[in-house]
């Protein structure tokens, strides 16, 4: 081991290399990169993104970030381009052509053929008088002084400015769209991600049991309930409509506070008035509810028609946090 070698100042210098090229690319931002927007937004087509090597990487996840914020995109690989994949491109689509040097020899076979297509050509590129920059209809400067790699060879922060070019190009095309939450959940259906945006209460509560008791149950009644339901909870239900909420830790305290066990019934202890949802919600909006109200357990009503409780963990094996 090189006992010289200093991890973790390496990492922090390039952490820090990276962040002060992203800060310094705001300096970039201008007129051209207003017109690439709009550009893109008043097309018919798709984007297609192309690149080669490392660029060629980034241009796939551009590509996939365009895709999950309403701007159809695919990525077109730059070298294969020429050999059949061109087929791609429709008169009504627009380019984004990213490359470090933007002098390439696949860039200098692609382009030529790409004008034959009479589509407008973004680039991302760190010189504007390179064979890219002076071929493109619109020029988005991705310049930065050095890469994080010590011998300045290794794409690095080079590739992580061209992703931040065009997720700022995604983001502001989402803005223009009015893209919304509602709009990112018909894209984002699988994993935690999908679940918060899109699972709703009703989709849980049918895998629970329904604990209730009538407002007049004795003590005995309410803990076989609560017990055999397994959600900690009871509802008390009068003409369908849950009027009280008893959970484990009404029993606690009732058992401390020395009353007669054989004397009470369900409506002298219940909480009154619980905290209620209506099916539809979404899961993760009942899991905020039970974080501000510090409470596990939350009574789950339609038009004031008692469904069940939905709790806490139920939430949680979900993988919703």
């Amino acid at each position: 081991m090189n006992s010289k070698f200093d991890i973790l100042n390496t990492a922090k210098q390039s952490i820090k290399n990276q962040g002060d090229a992203i800060l310094n690319l705001s300096k970039f931002i201008n007129k051209e990169f207003e017109n690439s927007v709009n550009a893109i937004h008043c097309i018919k087509g798709r984007v297609i993104v192309s690149g080669v090597g490392k660029s060629a990487i980034i241009g796939k996840k551009i590509a996939a970030t365009f895709n999950s914020t309403g701007t159809p995109a695919i990525f077109m690989h730059a070298g294969e381009a020429i050999h059949g994949d061109l087929g791609v491109v429709q008169k009504d689509d627009i380019i984004i052509l990213i490359s470090k040097s933007g002098n390439t020899a696949e860039i200098k076979n692609l382009v030529p053929f790409l004008k034959k297509t009479h589509v407008k050509l973004i680039a991302i590129s760190s010189d504007k008088n390179s064979f890219l920059g002076m071929n493109s209809d619109f020029f988005l400067k991705s310049f930065v002084g050095k890469e994080a790699c010590p011998n300045n060879l290794a794409p690095t922060t080079s590739t992580t400015a061209q992703l931040v070019i065009g997720d700022a190009l995604a983001i502001c095309l989402s803005e223009l769209s009015g893209f919304k939450k509602s709009d990112f959940a018909k894209y984002h259906p699988g994993g935690s991600l999908g679940k918060e945006l899109n699972l709703k209460v009703k989709e849980i509560i049918f895998k629970n049991e329904k604990p209730e008791v009538k407002e007049n149950a004795n003590l005995k009644t309410i803990i076989n309930e609560i017990s055999k339901k397994m959600l900690g909870a009871t509802a008390i239900v009068k003409d369908n409509k849950a009027i009280g909420i008893i959970t484990d830790g009404d029993l606690r305290r009732f058992f401390s506070s020395g009353r007669d066990m054989n004397l009470i019934s369900a409506k002298e202890f219940m909480s009154k008035s619980p905290k209620t949802i209506n099916s539809d919600i979404l899961a993760s909006e009942a899991l905020q509810i039970m974080n501000k109200n510090k409470i596990t357990q939350l009574i789950v009503e339609d038009n004031d028609i008692y469904l069940g409780i939905i709790h806490l963990h139920n939430i949680l094996n979900e993988g919703l946090s």
